[in-house]
């Protein structure tokens, strides 16, 4: 596969909005319960996806696809499997902090590689590989760190609860992945771009539907939550549909686990986004870590 320039500057600025739309998540869940604070991310992305897509298409050209059965099938599998990664990933903030929850889920990058592997026969270098290896690892050291002492320990802490829930949300945000750019492959037309975008609207209105009708369904108080908070939750949703069309675009540029290697970088940003929007402060522990990932994603790249 030919890779085009691009994917890089998207997949770092991807992995900053995506950053930058959870820490506002997470200040949401004070108002909001963990189906609502996840639903504003489609309700509110839903125009400003589509807004993206306009706009595309006036500069660049293009026309809407009549999408068919099986890109249907396929975004609402990819948007079922990020709804359940977003609940998963707020929980685990619940268990044990912003920073850490966010650690656990970053396992979806060497989870995403496999399952991209097995599924889009999608193969990368043994160096990318060691790079994605290293990068999990220094991921599972923020999560871990001064809760194991010994491998007893270690095997113990992997089953507190925001460690099942961040490795589940990492599962989930990975099936996405894959799900998402088998989506895109769907589509006709040879703008991968345009095609990621035309995925990302219609994901995000069948995520609307479905995580909106059980909310409506089930917490008709948090429905209207929803509404009466909107300016939070606007910011939430743009910044989500910002996130999304970055990540959506990267996948139809690269192989997934690349993207979701490098994506990585994330974590960075989060403990920034802990130390001075959230006022918690990083350990030289977190410190090593985030370098250990920096290592990780150094490798990847010059394995690409």
């Amino acid at each position: 596969m030919i890779l085009s320039p691009l994917w890089l500057p998207i997949t770092l600025s991807a992995a900053l909005f995506q950053c930058w739309r959870t820490a506002m998540q997470q200040k949401l869940r004070g108002q909001l319960s963990v189906n609502a604070a996840a639903v504003v991310r489609y309700l509110y992305g839903v125009p400003v996806g589509a807004l993206l897509l306009g706009l595309y298409m006036l500069v660049f050209g293009g026309t809407l696809p009549l999408p068919g059965w099986a890109f249907l099938a396929l975004c609402a599998a990819g948007g079922l499997g990020q709804i359940l990664g977003t609940n998963l990933l707020i929980m685990a903030f619940g268990h044990r902090g912003f920073a850490v929850g966010t650690a656990y889920a970053k396992t979806e990058a060497v989870q995403g590689a496999i399952l991209a592997l097995v599924l889009l026969g999608e193969r990368i270098s043994a160096v990318a590989w060691v790079g994605i290896a290293i990068g999990v690892v220094g991921v599972l050291w923020l999560s871990l760190a001064g809760k194991a002492a010994s491998l007893r320990e270690l095997a113990l802490a992997t089953v507190q609860p925001a460690a099942v829930c961040g490795l589940a949300a990492g599962f989930f945000f990975a099936a996405t992945s894959v799900l998402v750019k088998a989506a895109n492959l769907e589509l006709p037309g040879d703008d991968p771009i345009h095609r990621a975008l035309v995925t990302l609207v219609v994901t995000n209105i069948l995520q609307t539907v479905m995580q909106g009708g059980w909310l409506l369904a089930r917490e008709p108080a948090q429905a209207r939550a929803v509404f009466t908070t909107w300016r939070s939750s606007a910011q939430v949703g743009a910044l989500s549909a910002c996130g999304s069309a970055c990540w959506f675009s990267a996948f139809a540029l690269a192989p997934v686990a690349l993207v979701r290697a490098v994506g990585q970088v994330e974590i960075l940003f989060t403990l920034l986004f802990s130390r001075f929007y959230l006022r918690e402060q990083p350990s030289r522990t977190e410190i090593l870590g985030a370098l250990t990932v920096v290592l990780g994603v150094v490798l990847v790249l010059a394995g690409r």
